[in-house]
């Protein structure tokens, strides 16, 4: 039998009264200092039914007023946040959560059931001490993989922004920015993440937001164990100019004995070889797409066999890149539809392949260019603005043939001395 905040009065000594909301740091806002109003039973708990203690808060300047929607007993038995339901140690929808625990906690629905369910639930928090979740959720494992890439690292204030205000929608909303709404246009109402439920978030099942996280999480990049077990090297890329080689020691030789480090400064990377194949799985699986050395993210990859042509960097090839392999070592699918390489020209022996049409015993051409002369040699001048190089031998003082002229020099006949009339018009014009 369900209870409500009626008349009933039944079990009404499980009622909960709270002095402190369970929240999260998103909803809690971003300004230390807020200001909060207190309900005793003022709300029923929208998973359990029962009346419970309703806070009100308004978590920033310009954001909606916030209110608690579940009960602090079921906060406790999933550990989520009493107004958006989302896991307070990973700030994940509790599908997402449950995924990467491989737990699977089946809360009864049925008034019934779920009342026996929360009093035993009830029962069990209040013998444990607190620090750690209860049911299922605290025999879990402590950490996963999958959890901390996805995990929010920081508080998403975007969430407490108002609702879009419906009449500036229609443009009949006459508030202007006095509006406590927001004055925006609506998001595509057959998007999946439009349609969210509270209890489906509560009990994990057909969650949008939840179905998100879980496509993005199945298309993160993974390492795989390469099926040479003579490979025991790890690819450290991204290490820059600060990181040094006792710094990565330090880091992978909690995993096992270390036979040698190499570091490429000109490429920027490290090959760190293991003794034995256990020490390197366990260092690869630690260290992939999690480690962080003087703030710097490196990338970490498995080595390649010496017998596979390349060196044992994850890349292969003369330079450490094989053919279809990135800068990091993944291997690339070829692209469908892309034509492939251009064949050779064929080659006839009958089709001639002289294209310019030269003779069979005319040389090429030949380009006499003149190199400067080395410092301290004096340049000889250009053509034409020299000493002559040829002295003329004929007493008359008669000009050479032209084929005995110097280059550059043109000799004009109204300038000859021994021309007719030349000594006559010279003293006549003087």
């Amino acid at each position: 039998m369900a209870t409500s905040l009626g008349a009933n009065t039944y079990n009404r000594q499980n009622w909960e009264d709270a002095d402190f909301p369970i929240l999260c740091q998103t909803c809690l806002g971003e300004n230390p200092y807020i200001r909060m109003t207190k309900e005793k039973y003022g709300k029923e708990c929208k998973i359990c039914a029962r009346p419970f203690t309703v806070f009100r808060w308004c978590p920033g300047t310009r954001m909606r007023f916030k209110k608690t929607e579940a009960c602090q007993t079921c906060s406790k038995i999933k550990n989520v946040c009493q107004t958006c339901l989302l896991d307070l140690e990973y700030g994940l929808p509790i599908q997402v959560r449950d995924t990467g625990l491989s737990i699977k906690d089946d809360v009864p629905k049925s008034d019934v059931n779920k009342e026996y369910y929360t009093q035993n639930m009830e029962r069990e928090i209040g013998n444990s001490d607190g620090t750690r979740p209860v049911g299922l959720l605290g025999k879990a494992p402590s950490s996963s993989d999958m959890l901390l890439k996805l995990a929010r690292t920081t508080p998403y204030y975007k969430r407490n922004r108002p609702h879009i205000c419906s009449f500036w929608v229609k443009g009949e909303c006459k508030r202007g920015e006095e509006c406590p709404y927001r004055h925006e246009k609506p998001t595509d109402p057959d998007d999946p993440l439009a349609d969210q439920n509270i209890k489906d978030r509560y009990y994990g099942i057909n969650d949008p937001v939840a179905d998100k996280l879980l496509k993005r999480a199945s298309t993160m990049p993974r390492l795989d164990t390469p099926e040479d077990k003579s490979i025991t090297t790890l690819y450290v890329g991204g290490l820059g100019d600060s990181i040094t080689d006792s710094e990565l020691r330090n880091h992978f030789y909690q995993f096992g004995e270390i036979r040698t480090t190499t570091i490429v400064q000109r490429q920027q990377c490290a090959f760190i070889q293991f003794a034995t194949r256990q020490a390197a799985e366990l260092a690869a699986e630690k260290s992939f797409n999690k480690l962080i050395v003087n703030g710097r993210r490196l990338n970490v990859k498995w080595g390649r066999s010496q017998g596979e042509g390349g060196r044992r960097d994850g890349r292969g090839g003369k330079d450490g890149r094989g053919e279809g392999l990135t800068e990091m070592g993944l291997k690339l699918e070829p692209v469908p539809g892309l034509p492939g390489a251009l064949p050779p020209p064929p080659v006839d022996e009958d089709t001639p392949t002289n294209y310019f049409n030269l003779g069979p015993n005319s040389a090429p051409p030949v380009m006499n260019i003149s190199l400067p002369p080395p410092p301290g040699v004096a340049m000889p001048p250009p053509p034409g603005f020299g000493p002559p190089m040829f002295h003329s031998m004929d007493p008359m003082g008669m000009p050479p043939p032209m084929g005995m002229r110097p280059p550059g020099h043109v000799h004009y006949p109204s300038q000859d001395p021994q021309r007719m009339g030349a000594h006559a018009s010279r003293h006549g014009g003087s």
